[in-house]
């Protein structure tokens, strides 16, 4: 009985977690985590890869236009992301004409 109940706990923080990301997705806003960020930014992968010559896609750039530069601070200032390079992500808004202010480094 009490695994059943830890079980049934853990789906439901889950299902809490799960739904919280998309009311933000739906929000057209980042949110102020780490993770949604990451997750908003899903479409710009190829373009933040490391060495990538790969220019950002129509929907990475549609992204970063609709969610802003607070999205975007939120990925290149939280941790480190395997696979992501932090100066190509500070250089998407020149390269997809968005326009709003530079991220602060946090250091």
């Amino acid at each position: 009985m009490k695994a059943s109940q830890s079980i049934t706990l853990a789906i439901v923080v889950l299902l809490l977690v799960t739904a919280s990301v998309v009311q933000k997705g739906e929000g057209l806003t980042c949110g102020s985590t780490f993770f949604s960020a990451m997750v908003q930014l899903i479409p710009c992968r190829a373009a933040l890869a490391p060495f990538s010559t790969i220019p950002p896609s129509e929907a990475c750039c549609k992204a970063i236009k609709t969610l802003g530069q607070p999205c975007l601070c939120v990925l290149v200032n939280g941790p480190p992301i395997s696979g992501v390079d932090r100066n190509m992500a500070l250089e998407l808004p020149d390269k997809c004409t968005a326009n709003f202010a530079p991220c602060d480094m946090m250091k």
